[in-house]
């Protein structure tokens, strides 16, 4: 068995996967590495099946070497570090290799696995993110625009009188309340963004079928009417640490 670890600003998710696949998944608190509580949860989610190896790609460099010391004294294993050195399954034509985030680049790998090339992810983090492999399998940049929760807070925070809200699907587009208004906003104004800057990556790309994989928290509720997404693929990231660990091995 492999441990996967995608380590965010905010949570870590965590893989157990096959030879073929992630089988089961957890999230923790990215904060909580300094302390002992992690590493427990990790050791009770692998239970009594061999660890073979392990990856990781990480946004958080002051963690990433606690999750490596916590790896070691529980399995004696190194850690495979996603990097654009360590990178297998796409090539990269990006000026400055260094600073693509390590999960950008899984999401990449598993994206162009699945779906040949080119593709394109939408990733529905804390911002939302598109990420480009061309018909050559290269990864060669992407988009970042703010996430939804990011947008819907900021108004919030920033206004006298706008709520906070829950984002969910609303069937109407002119906003009876505020919070109504603001729904439609994020929910149909982010499907609009969608679709126009991928009307815009096929014309640069110059295709005119291009597959869309959407992963990240947003991603089913955005791509329930949005038939340009090919498919939603919740582990997309940790599939592709499994995938360049593989390759690697």
């Amino acid at each position: 068995m492999i441990l996967l670890f995608d380590i965010g600003n905010t949570h870590t998710h965590i893989g157990l996967a096959d030879g073929r696949r992630v089988l089961k998944q957890i999230n923790v608190p990215t904060r909580e590495w300094a302390g002992g509580k992690n590493a427990a949860l990790v050791k009770r989610f692998a239970g009594a099946n061999k660890i073979e190896g392990v990856a990781l790609c990480s946004v958080v460099p002051r963690v990433t070497p606690l999750v490596r010391k916590k790896i070691r004294v529980l399995w004696k294993l190194d850690v495979l570090e996603l990097t654009p050195n360590t990178l297998r399954g796409v090539g990269i034509d990006y000026p400055k290799p260094a600073t693509i985030g390590p999960d950008r680049l899984a999401n990449a790998v598993a994206a162009r696995q699945r779906f040949g090339a080119p593709v394109v992810v939408v990733d529905f983090g804390t911002a939302v993110t598109f990420d480009v492999v061309n018909r050559a399998g290269d990864y060669v940049g992407g988009i970042i625009a703010p996430g939804l929760a990011a947008m819907t807070d900021y108004l919030h925070e920033k206004t006298a009188l706008l709520p906070k809200i829950k984002i969910r699907e609303v069937k109407n587009v002119v906003g009876k309340s505020t919070e109504h208004a603001m729904l439609v906003g994020a929910v149909h104004g982010y499907r609009g963004l969608i679709r126009g800057l991928l009307v815009e990556l096929k014309r640069e790309l110059r295709v005119k079928d291009l597959p869309v994989v959407a992963t990240g928290g947003y991603a089913r509720l955005i791509a329930s009417k949005l038939p340009e997404i090919s498919a939603v693929v919740p582990a997309l990231t940790l599939e592709g640490l499994r995938l360049v660990w593989q390759k690697q091995a």
